[in-house]
């Protein structure tokens, strides 16, 4: 599979962690600690599959992250 990278920890100018933008106990860290632990391999199936086409996908956990907040 051949998605844009993602991780939560990337390092970006300020702040240097995304977590570092929110309070604890927001909302969005505990939508994303859920997203992490639901099963999204029928997502990750039709990837796989793949179309060759157009540049690479966003990555489906954080897709489903936007979707769900």
């Amino acid at each position: 599979m051949n998605f844009r990278p993602y991780m939560m920890d990337q390092s970006f100018l300020l702040p240097p962690d995304v977590r570092d933008w929110l309070p604890k106990g927001h909302l969005a860290l505990f939508v994303s600690d859920v997203v992490d632990s639901l099963d999204l391999s029928t997502i990750f199936a039709v990837y796989s599959q793949g179309d060759g086409r157009g540049m690479p996908a966003y990555h489906p956990t954080m897709m489903v992250k936007l979707l769900v907040y």
